[in-house]
């Protein structure tokens, strides 16, 4: 698939989420690709996988989305009734704890960040079209949790107000922020990987540690 391809399918995947697409995707440059043949394929144990991955030391992100108007324009929240086919969708704004996150072009300003095939939470950022990045302080280790869990009110207690551009939540006490568009979406085996231009950014007031993860556990950076 060439350049246009690429960008074409991006367009036609937001928008059937219901993501805005105001212009045209702009495909980045990528090397040449090819199959792997099956005798490269190497027999990894997913554990060991994980174990060996874990030793990588990350930071931890929140990415959040405002609330959809596509359900409930007046309230801005998904109008699903609870009834025997399940139970009501989740409302107000979305988000889920993310280390897969990552700075990606400077010209254009440009981020990423990986999410899980499987997430519930995806398919409400990619109809928002929109995200805000949460770069969390050391402190934020509990919020983190609360973010990570998937069915509860995430929100709950959770002190934010809305990103200057997208009107994603932004949370009180992340040591930084950065409000997004999504610009393109590619698949990556089991996780996707969302591509955001950047419209602004911010630091928190004042020096804040960030939050670290390290072989499944949270640390904090010491000079």
């Amino acid at each position: 698939m060439g350049h246009a391809g690429m960008a074409a399918t991006a367009v036609r995947y937001l928008r059937s989420v219901g993501a805005p697409t105001t212009g045209p995707v702009e495909a980045l440059p990528r090397p040449q690709l090819r199959a792997v043949g099956d005798d490269e394929r190497a027999p990894l144990d997913p554990g060991e996988f994980r174990r060996v991955l874990g030793n990588f030391a990350t930071g931890v992100t929140v990415i959040t989305a405002p609330p959809t108007q596509r359900d409930h324009p007046e309230t801005g929240t998904q109008r699903t009734p609870t009834g025997p086919t399940g139970p009501a969708a989740p409302t107000g704004p979305a988000g889920f704890a993310c280390q897969s996150f990552a700075s990606l072009s400077l010209d254009p300003p440009l981020v990423s960040f990986m999410v899980a095939r499987t997430s519930t939470t995806w398919p409400r950022i990619a109809r928002a079209g929109v995200f805000c990045v949460n770069v969390l302080g050391a402190d934020q280790g509990e919020l983190c949790r609360g973010f990570a869990v998937s069915g509860a009110d995430k929100f709950a207690g959770v002190e934010f107000d809305a990103a200057p551009v997208s009107g994603s939540p932004r949370l009180a006490g992340a040591a930084a922020w950065i409000d997004c568009t999504i610009q393109a979406v590619h698949t990556g085996g089991d996780h996707l990987i969302v591509v955001g231009r950047v419209d602004a950014l911010g630091t928190a007031d004042g020096e804040t540690a960030p939050l670290l993860f390290h072989k499944g556990a949270f640390g904090r950076f010491t000079r």
